[in-house]
């Protein structure tokens, strides 16, 4: 990039408007990532009751092994930034480039937007559940939408305390207008996240701008234990006159993530446009051929399964089914639970689908 040298300046910079972080401070932060890359997480099973039974010897049912799943979180994003603030340039330009402020600067205008929308991203792709909108979102109906959604959340016994929902200004715009929604001007100052506007159903709402949510997702609702956001690392340096150079070197390093945690996936929703939503996969056992489950799905969609109880989506014994040929009952032994989902390029995951397969 240029360095403008002219014979007078201004000692006022014109800085660009800034965004603290919509993101930071919402999110479980029960799972410490210091000092490793990767973090496997389990959730363990609970069993269904039985009738107790007061003769023989299995009064309380016959007990089996009590089972877990895991999942695996790797942190991926490591990121930096450098650049130099040259001594003779500095001072013919009125020392506008001060190391600390352009620092303050680099983070405000690059890191923590890009952290912001990395995490909103990162949430919305991993929803656990979503609201596909029948008809268009309108002031009108918005709320029904809305409300939809929590009810997702609701249905997963996600506390109603710690609940938050990010909107775009598109979506704002007609929530604003519907008489539900309670404004900062009725709730006060006091007390309210950053960036928040205002709460509808007792879950605070966040604006953020239509950019920071992946094409075709109006709002994301979440609830704080079900969503990481780990930053490991966040380390800025100034160089003064280091070797080749006179002046100031800045480097920066960011190691950030975010995941949503599988056992608690359905306390993440979307709320989202028809054209973005895949549908689900559908299984059929063929037991009059005796050899597959067919397996159904959108054109250009792949499937994903498991069998040992888990939610594909997240866990780490996830298969790729044959879409063609279909899941070999052999492979399945005498009876199974398949759940399965279905990814397409251009559109958010679908929800999944349990099948019972039975070999007799």
């Amino acid at each position: 990039m240029a360095i403008n040298l002219t014979s007078k300046y201004s000692p006022k910079v014109a800085e660009r408007f800034v965004k603290k972080s919509l993101t930071t401070g919402v999110a479980n932060n029960d799972y410490e990532f210091e000092g490793i890359k990767t973090l496997r997480v389990y959730s363990v099973d609970t069993v269904p009751l039985t009738d107790y039974n007061r003769s023989g010897t299995s009064r309380y049912g016959i007990p089996s092994e009590l089972g877990d799943t895991m999942q695996e979180f790797t942190m991926t994003q490591d990121r930096a930034f450098t650049y130099t603030i040259d001594k003779g340039n500095q001072k013919e330009q009125l020392n506008i480039k001060a190391a600390n402020k352009s620092l303050k600067r680099q983070i405000d205008e690059r890191v923590i937007p890009e952290m912001d929308k990395y995490r909103l991203e990162v949430w919305c792709k991993n929803a656990g559940s979503q609201v596909p909108f029948a008809n268009a979102v309108t002031k009108n109906n918005i709320t029904e939408y809305i409300m939809d959604c929590t009810e997702k959340l609701d249905e997963a016994c996600a506390p109603e305390t710690g609940r938050t929902m990010w909107i775009t200004n598109a979506g704002y715009k007609l929530l604003k207008q519907n008489p539900d929604f309670i404004g900062i001007d009725k709730l006060g100052e006091a007390a309210l996240v950053r960036g928040q506007v205002g709460e509808i159903d007792g879950m605070r709402v966040v604006k953020v701008p239509n950019s920071y949510l992946p094409d075709g997702v109006f709002w994301l609702i979440t609830h704080k234990s079900a969503i990481l956001a780990p930053a490991k690392l966040q380390d800025y340096k100034i160089h003064r006159d280091p070797p080749g150079v006179n002046g100031d070197l800045v480097e920066g390093r960011i190691m950030h993530d975010a995941f949503v945690i599988g056992a608690k996936a359905n306390a993440v929703c979307i709320g989202i446009s028809a054209d973005y939503a895949q549908n689900a996969p559908t299984f059929t056992d063929k037991a009059n051929n005796g050899t597959t489950v067919a397996v159904s799905a959108d054109a250009n969609a792949r499937v994903y399964y498991t069998i040992d109880g888990s939610d594909p989506r997240y866990s780490t014994t996830a298969i790729e089914a044959n879409t063609t040929n279909g899941i070999n009952r052999a492979s399945l032994g005498t009876s199974a639970v398949i759940k399965g989902f279905a990814v397409k390029s251009g559109k958010f995951n679908s929800p999944v689908t349990t099948f019972e397969f039975s070999a007799s």
